[in-house]
């Protein structure tokens, strides 16, 4: 048999394209919040529902799709995955630009986190397939940083077209920023080999994606209707059996979407709680930065969006200390987590006599801990299957990073509405996320002690049984 061809080598413009993908994806999650007063205010006259919708429909839309477009890349083709994401990112947000009622907005943004449900596991997949065994934890510590600069970037962006510009503004430019990058990937980035026996799964897609969909819908409408509302309750329920009707469907069938006794490997659960744990953590501090530099600092929308680039600094720099240390993973995890929950402690202590320079300092610590704990995280999780499934491995790292961000802001508006307003309740709501994050890392340490046996492969399922870590 001859031997296979080897993928082409990642090259700084190839990783330079991807990063900026991904980065462009995932500030759209959070560029919408700075929009909100302008938004109430525009001649689309939105409902507080329609408001809500236009933020969230996005986030639902890219995490309930994300590991069915991780495994649509193994397949199809991760290049083109990555193309077509791009170009329903682009597509969704001029519908959005040119929205002239809020029902049009929210379909534009759901089109949008579609796109970005492509993107992300493509871009993840295509940086291990290319890096190689000896340049993957650099080139997942780039990928990494682009993840969270993208948090800082539509922070960024939506404060500065929230002040100088208008809301269409945001979305306008994101459709020339969508061509360009798809020129720059069409350019830098060669064609991976594809997966034959990735399974899609329709059933279990369906099943999977419609759980994920309810779970998200509960997580994010809790602090609006009530915990106990029957209709938070009934999403969550739906979800749960949801979930276990795709285990069962999985479990029986001879090519499901994915094999749910990956999850037996104690090193994955752990990987995915920690990726959830750190996302749990920051997207509590975005939820509660913007407001805090406004509502309590009087800031103006541009300056809230500058005043969190320190965050940048750890991001940048930390990742490379933590490709060093690839061997040794568990102190890293650790030390990250604990940092970040640290750091949610200190910034819970500001008020409004809290000189910025302090705010910062505990910014970094967050930001330290972040790019830490985040590469290590990211490839366990992806590392869990076969080589030819990571766009999938790539998608269920990227669900639980969404999840956790979507829990973050929901626990934190939930303690935050049971107080007076911000000032009385910013310190309780990120006491409460910060101990959660330290208590969820000592589980996860635990996850990463010495690895237990893997799983035992049967013959109908060669590659897809998890295999520990």
């Amino acid at each position: 048999m001859p031997s296979p061809v080897p993928e082409p080598a990642l090259k700084r413009s190839t990783l330079l394209a991807l990063c900026a993908c991904v980065l462009v994806a995932q500030s759209l999650v959070a560029a919408v919040n700075l929009l909100i007063p302008q938004l109430s205010s525009s001649s689309l006259h939105p409902s507080h529902t329609e408001i809500l919708w236009t933020v969230d429909a996005y986030v639902i839309v890219f995490a309930g799709l994300l590991v069915p477009a991780g495994a649509l890349g193994d397949r199809y083709g991760r290049k083109g995955a990555l193309l077509c994401g791009l170009a329903l990112l682009g597509a969704g947000a001029g519908l959005s630009a040119l929205a002239e009622g809020p029902a049009a907005l929210i379909a534009g943004r759901g089109v949008s986190g579609a796109g970005a449900a492509l993107i992300t596991p493509a871009t993840l997949s295509l940086v291990l397939h290319l890096a190689g065994p000896e340049r993957r934890a650099q080139a997942m510590a780039s990928w990494t940083l682009a993840i969270g600069l993208g948090g800082l970037a539509g922070n960024l962006g939506g404060g500065l077209a929230g002040e100088f510009f208008s809301w269409r503004a945001l979305f306008g430019v994101m459709v020339p920023l969508a061509a360009l990058l798809a020129l720059a990937v069409a350019v830098t980035t060669p064609r991976t080999g594809r997966s034959p026996h990735a399974a899609l799964d329709p059933l279990g897609t369906l099943l999977l994606t419609s759980g994920l969909v309810a779970v998200l819908f509960g997580i994010i409408e809790g602090p609006v209707h009530g915990w106990t509302s029957a209709r938070i309750l009934g999403a969550f329920a739906a979800g749960g059996l949801l979930v276990a009707a795709f285990t069962a469907h999985s479990l029986r069938s001879p090519a499901p979407l994915f094999d749910p006794r990956v999850f037996a490997a104690r090193r994955l659960r752990a990987a995915t709680l920690g990726t959830a744990t750190g996302f749990f953590g920051l997207f509590s501090f975005f939820y509660v930065n913007s407001q805090y530099l406004q509502e309590v600092q009087g800031y103006g929308p541009a300056l809230t969006g500058l005043a969190i680039v320190p965050l940048t600094v750890g991001m940048a720099l930390v990742p490379k200390l933590a490709a060093r240390w690839s061997a040794r993973p568990r102190p890293v995890i650790g030390g990250g987590l604990a940092l970040i929950g640290l750091g949610l402690l200190g910034v819970s202590t500001a008020d409004a006599g809290t000189p910025y320079g302090v705010y910062a300092c505990w910014m970094l610590v967050l930001s330290a801990g972040t790019g830490l704990c985040m590469p290590p995280l990211t490839l366990g999780v992806v590392a869990s299957l076969p080589p030819g499934r990571a766009g999938l491995g790539s998608g269920l790292g990227a669900a639980a990073r969404e999840v956790g961000a979507a829990l973050g802001v929901a626990v934190t508006g939930t303690v935050l509405g049971s107080h007076a307003g911000l000032a009385e309740g910013m310190a309780p709501a990120l006491r409460t996320v910060g101990l959660l994050v330290l208590g969820s890392t000592a589980v996860v340490l635990a996850g990463h002690r010495a690895a237990r046996p893997a799983v035992r492969r049967t013959k109908s399922r060669p590659a897809e049984a998890g295999r520990d870590l």
